[in-house]
């Protein structure tokens, strides 16, 4: 699933080709691409046809188009799912295999969601003040994420410290800290040198303070490079592919050396999943032993 470097690296694509732009008509292929929307596709379609689109925000994984006229002001609010794509081409260009939605533009282009699995989608939304922030309502229960002007890493520690709970499954957790996922967990738990099973009530502020700092930079390194691709699902807007891959220090490199130590990584089961750690660096917290 993409996180918040793929999503930014896509709202900063859209942004250029969008702000400014008209929407003429649209295409909704797809039902279950705006299931989410209680009006369904004619209402989605009839609402947005005519707008003129101000601009693409982000709170961490989730992207909304601004889209207002005279009238209406609405939020177009886009989650990818799985392997959803939002991309940029010309009328009449070949329409992808699991085009999902075409949003016709007054510039003679056109922005396409594609989606093969069907797991993301659009919707409408009115917006809601939020702890300062002007959100989508279905989207203001999500926290900031490190590069919201509203992100207050206290709190965030705060809320960590209150928990009794691994810290990698806080750190998936969306309501305490967004945009961060499975690879970029892995990533700035080796970085802060803390394994993922650690609970959160017995890490000093000061290393959960370090893990925050390591997450916001491994994300923004990721976004400089356009994300992490492991296939062709993940691409930003012009259907290109992301290079974080290549400098992942922890994340699917079970058996490689450790970056810092040399020991080889390591892997073990998480949520369905898998979390990649050194076994040196980060060493995994003893066993509780069951009180009698």
């Amino acid at each position: 699933m993409p996180e918040l470097p793929e999503v930014e690296t896509i709202r900063l694509g859209l942004t250029e080709h969008l702000t400014g732009r008209r929407v003429t008509d649209v295409q909704v292929l797809h039902s279950r691409a705006v299931r989410r929307h209680a009006g369904g596709p004619v209402d989605l379609r009839d609402r947005l046809r005519g707008k003129q689109l101000l601009g693409v925000s982000r709170r961490g994984k989730y992207l909304w188009l601004a889209a207002a006229d005279a009238a209406d002001e609405v939020a177009a609010v886009v989650h990818l799912g799985m392997s959803g794509q939002m991309l940029i081409a010309g009328a009449g260009a070949p329409d992808p295999v699991h085009l999902r939605i075409r949003a016709e533009l007054d510039d003679g282009n056109e922005l396409r969601f594609v989606d093969q699995r069907t797991f993301g989608g659009w919707h409408l939304d009115d917006y809601a003040e939020t702890g300062g922030s002007r959100l989508p309502v279905s989207i203001a229960h999500i926290a900031a994420d490190p590069f919201d002007p509203a992100y207050d890493p206290g709190a965030v520690v705060d809320r960590l410290r209150r928990k009794d709970t691994e810290i990698k499954r806080a750190l998936l957790d969306q309501t305490v800290i967004s945009g961060v996922g499975n690879i970029y967990a892995d990533e700035a738990l080796w970085r802060a040198q803390l394994h993922g099973r650690r609970r959160t009530r017995g890490i000093p502020r000061a290393r959960l303070h370090q893990l925050l700092e390591a997450a916001g930079e491994v994300m923004s390194e990721a976004i400089t490079v356009g994300g992490t691709s492991f296939d062709a699902l993940y691409v930003n807007v012009n259907g290109e592919s992301g290079y974080f891959d290549r400098a992942l220090n922890a994340y699917g490199r079970e058996g490689e050396e450790c970056a810092r130590c040399g020991a080889p990584m390591a892997r073990e089961s998480f949520m369905n999943r898998s979390s990649f750690f050194c076994p040196v660096c980060q060493p995994p917290p003893r066993s509780r032993t069951p009180r009698r």
